[in-house]
């Protein structure tokens, strides 16, 4: 079978990994990297062009920008099987203004909101919340299009940088959580759960970023909450979109329950990294599935412990960043069992070099997650290149929990 990834990135590099490990399946890439180059084959031409040169029998999207623009009715239109919602769908990411009126007119639950059409109109909404108060850009935005503001002067600033529609919403206390599902248009299989971390640095400071790092482990939800999560917010949007496809849904688990932040419409960067490393289901076989309409039914295996990633970024990110920088190690921090995705990379003809704002992503897991995040950052000390920056703390959060609930049940008992 020939499945043709399309993106460059360290989620595209994860499941071109994955999927490689599947029996009878050969793995091409557009436009691919030098980590994906290692199992697989990158092309340059368009995706369209790939997949109809290869004789693709299935394509999966990695990035949003073209799920949004129409990719899959393009694909669909010549009767090439592919993974992602249609266009329509797909504006459930394109536009916040849109996946908000969506949420309530589906009454999913979600955090209080108004929309500005520019942000003059915004200043004046302020004035309807309290502080914190979180500004959104309506549109796509790499995952740095949304400020949460402190207080007015934070927020006035925020607006200073932030064009055309907004979304202004109440702030939400609890705990955020990366639920993914995969679709076929009638039937929803959950991912693992995972923790994304988007603010740049250590303690959740700094500006948000597409992601610096995420794990995933069987203790981020009950199965009581995968089950409201499901029943209230995937099975609903499912029904009334027909979505086909990864629904991301950024959630934030208040004290009333699970309510969404965000809609995505495909795998989350950098999610998707210890997602795919603690999947023991053949990927392959339930993708196609996916494409034929056929999940019902259909679960995912996991293992039991956990998976740890931590990206790498160049100085700078997620602001100005130089590029070009030479990449040592990445050799020695696979040698200590981590995986390495490349996310941000070129490769000369001398070296490898760095080529974007998030370089790599250096995954491992253990029995535990105090030990998936001491093999993730045993690989990360082994790497180094210019500028290099990366938080320390990835996965703090769920050592945390996990020591509030054996604590709980210990004075239980």
């Amino acid at each position: 079978m020939k499945i043709l990834v399309i993106g460059g990135g360290g989620r595209e590099h994860a499941l071109a990994w994955k999927l490689a490990q599947s029996g009878g399946v050969q793995v091409f890439a557009a436009p691919g990297n030098p980590g994906i180059a290692k199992v697989g084959t990158c092309m340059a031409a368009s995706p369209l062009d790939v997949a109809r040169a290869i004789d693709a029998d299935l394509t999966v999207v990695g990035p949003e920008a073209p799920l949004v623009a129409g990719i899959v009715d393009d694909f669909r239109e010549r009767r090439l099987k592919i993974i992602g919602p249609a266009a329509e769908a797909a504006r459930l990411e394109g536009s916040k203004i849109y996946a908000k009126h969506f949420l309530k007119q589906m009454q999913i639950p979600t955090a209080e909101f108004v929309t500005a059409e520019n942000p003059f109109e915004a200043r004046r909404a302020l004035d309807r919340f309290q502080f914190p108060v979180v500004l959104k850009a309506d549109g796509l935005a790499a995952g740095k299009g949304v400020v949460i503001a402190r207080e007015r002067g934070e927020a006035e600033a925020a607006l200073k940088t932030l064009s055309g529609r907004l979304v202004i919403e109440e702030f939400l206390d609890g705990e955020e959580v990366s639920f993914i599902a995969l679709c076929d248009g009638k039937s929803a299989v959950p991912l693992a759960a995972t923790q994304d971390h988007k603010a740049a640095y250590d303690g959740d400071c700094g500006p948000n970023t597409g992601g610096m790092g995420a794990y995933s482990d069987s203790t981020i939800l009950t199965e009581a909450e995968e089950r409201e999560i499901l029943d209230r917010v995937i099975h609903p949007t499912v029904e009334a979109t027909g979505f086909c496809g990864f629904l991301y849904a950024g959630l934030m688990m208040t004290a009333s329950g699970p309510k969404v932040l965000e809609f995505n419409v495909r795998l989350g960067d950098p999610e998707t990294q210890p997602l795919m490393h603690r999947m023991t289901t053949d990927f392959a076989q339930v993708l196609l599935a996916a494409a034929r309409g056929e999940l019902e039914g259909v679960k995912l295996a996991w293992r039991d412990g956990p998976s740890v990633c931590v990206v790498l970024a160049s100085g700078g990110y997620p602001g100005a960043y130089e590029t070009a920088k030479l990449i040592h190690g990445i050799d020695a921090a696979e040698a200590t069992g981590a995986t390495v995705f490349h996310a941000g990379t070129r490769q000369t003809a001398t070296a490898l070099e760095t080529a974007g704002g998030r370089v790599l992503g250096v995954t491992a897991s253990g029995p535990d997650l105090a030990a998936a995040i001491e093999h993730a950052y045993q690989g990360v000390r082994a790497i180094h290149f210019e500028g290099m920056h990366y938080r320390t703390d990835i996965g703090a959060k769920g050592l945390r929990r996990y020591n509030e609930r054996t604590r709980a049940r210990s004075s239980d008992g």
